[in-house]
């Protein structure tokens, strides 16, 4: 064998052995605790819903804290612009704050969630998957129809990107997408 071939090997086998376990390992899914801390940024919101409010901004802030026995709360504020006259629309502050239990490793159970068919109140659930915090909830209306509601927050190396979609009996009718990034602790 050619020397040249040899160091080639050289280097290229500890690649080849050791890249699967590399690859594993930045594949891992992270912990809630990656997500803590108090986040703040903004979004804009895209709606079948209104006429004259089908593309507004939103500003968001998000504070993520775990808690003893490997549990979590989450608690978002979002300023929405859509409502009243398109041109100088009225802001409303809309304020969400959930617990979550551990269910098993990675999935967490929304707490005070309610059984979908028997209750007023949305089943939740989180769950970790890579470098996104995914919150799940389902609502079932007394007529039968469904609404889901989705917000996943990605970490990326300059912060957290959020994306929310709202779907009623499986249409889509509000997506949301932004980017904060950590302010606090």
């Amino acid at each position: 064998m050619p020397r040249s071939l040899r160091h080639l090997c050289l280097i290229l086998l500890p690649i080849l052995l050791l890249g699967p376990l590399t690859t594993a390992a930045m594949a891992a899914d992270l912990g809630i605790a990656a997500f803590e801390g108090v986040w703040k940024g903004n979004a804009v919101s895209e709606s079948e819903v209104s006429a004259n409010f089908q593309l507004t901004s939103r500003d968001i802030d998000v504070t993520v804290r775990s808690e003893a026995g490997g549990g979590f709360n989450i608690v978002w504020n979002t300023v929405q612009r859509q409502k009243g006259d398109p041109n100088n629309p009225r802001a409303k502050l809309k304020s969400t704050k959930m617990q979550f239990a551990p269910a098993r490793a990675g999935v967490w159970r929304g707490a005070g969630s309610g059984d979908p068919l028997n209750s007023a109140k949305p089943i939740a659930w989180a769950y970790v998957k890579d470098r996104s915090l995914t919150i799940v909830s389902l609502q079932i209306y007394a007529d039968g129809r469904h609404e889901t509601q989705i917000y996943r927050r990605s970490l990326s190396g300059t912060g957290m990107v959020l994306e929310f979609i709202r779907s009623v009996d499986g249409k889509q009718v509000r997506q949301a997408s932004g980017r904060l990034i950590k302010v606090a602790k």
